[in-house]
């Protein structure tokens, strides 16, 4: 067992972390922030040119882990774009023996359609107006494919402004069915789905801690860096432990979804519950440290903030997760 990144996984990381700086700078993220767009095509299709779009099928030689490590930088960035979505659908697509739903699956793989996540009865869609397919994962329900020509979408206004929202509605049984309700698939793919948004939490929970540290260092008060200040050093070192301890969660997390362990089930939803708390604990941490500035629209830690609140929010909420953890468990 590695308790470490392979070479190999370092690399991936470097790649879509140095993409996202070229395409997705500061400075982007506030002109989409004050357009109307959900999706950013620029650096979607900079991220798919890696070919990050097949890396859950079946014949990738990746897995959830491989996904996971690519999540949490794209959560660093707190870049736009359905990329769970477009990755569980190529996962469903390779698997599920649908004909006509195998039609999209080049395509899909090389970003050129994009797929968003609908998590079961949910009305709220990331990415919805931009997307050309729509993959709805129900635990009870099964997992269906929807063209974007069966969706009803809706504009509102989000408070995620990374991943603007849409509120979309599908007829009864629209699109292709790939799994029914009872298939181990569904479940395969609900879980995946939470380890990937505890991936996203963690990527951004570093990232605001990375600030904040940066910030201390820099910022000088009284004559010296506000870092050197006794209670400042203590809320840094909490939001530090609050984050790395909860990495190994979300690693083993999709270590035990790609190798079916018995635990995989519960450890996804832990994983789930426990970083998007985390997020949203260090992301208001990240703005007390920051003083003033870090409540400032130009600033940007809003954004971040903003995300952590949907991750916590979207697919279900910490405490629905740790009572599914806790059932699991026979508690």
């Amino acid at each position: 067992m590695h308790f470490h990144l392979t070479g190999e996984q370092a690399a991936i990381q470097d790649a879509v972390r140095g993409t996202l700086a070229d395409t997705w700078p500061m400075e982007r993220l506030h002109a989409f922030a004050d357009g109307e767009d959900d999706f950013d095509k620029g650096s979607w299709d900079a991220l798919m040119a890696l070919g990050l779009g097949g890396m859950l099928a079946p014949d990738s030689g990746m897995g959830l882990l491989d996904a996971v490590l690519v999540a949490e930088v794209v959560g660093e960035a707190a870049a736009p774009g359905p990329l769970i979505g477009q990755l569980l659908t190529v996962a469903a697509v390779a698997r599920g023996g649908n004909a006509a739903a195998g039609e999209y699956l080049d395509t899909l793989t090389s970003g050129e359609t994009v797929a968003t996540l609908v998590h079961g009865g949910s009305a709220f869609v990331p990415c919805a107006r931009a997307a050309d397919l729509f993959l709805i994962v129900d635990r009870d329900a099964g997992v269906r494919l929807v063209a974007a020509s069966d969706a009803e979408v809706e504009a509102v206004r989000a408070t995620d402004r990374s991943r603007p929202v849409s509120k979309v509605a599908f007829p009864p049984d629209a699109g292709a069915r790939l799994f029914s309700g009872t298939d181990a698939m569904t479940a395969r793919l609900a879980d995946a789905a939470l380890v990937l948004v505890a991936a996203d939490a963690l990527g951004g929970a570093q990232k605001v801690t990375d600030l904040s540290v940066a910030y201390a260092k820099e910022r000088e008060q009284f004559g010296q860096p506000i870092g050197r200040f006794q209670g400042l050093k203590h809320q840094l070192a909490h939001m530090a432990l609050d984050v790395e301890p909860a990495r190994a969660l979300v690693w083993y997390a999709a270590y035990a979804w790609d190798a079916g362990l018995p635990d995989a089930l519960r450890a996804a939803a832990m994983a789930k519950a426990h970083l998007c708390d985390v997020y949203v604990r260090t992301t208001r941490a990240a703005i007390a440290a920051h003083g003033g500035i870090g409540y400032t629209w130009e600033y940007g830690l809003h954004y971040w903030f903003r995300r952590a609140a949907f991750d916590r929010a979207w697919l279900g909420s910490p405490a629905a997760h740790r009572a599914r953890a806790a059932a699991l468990a026979g508690w």
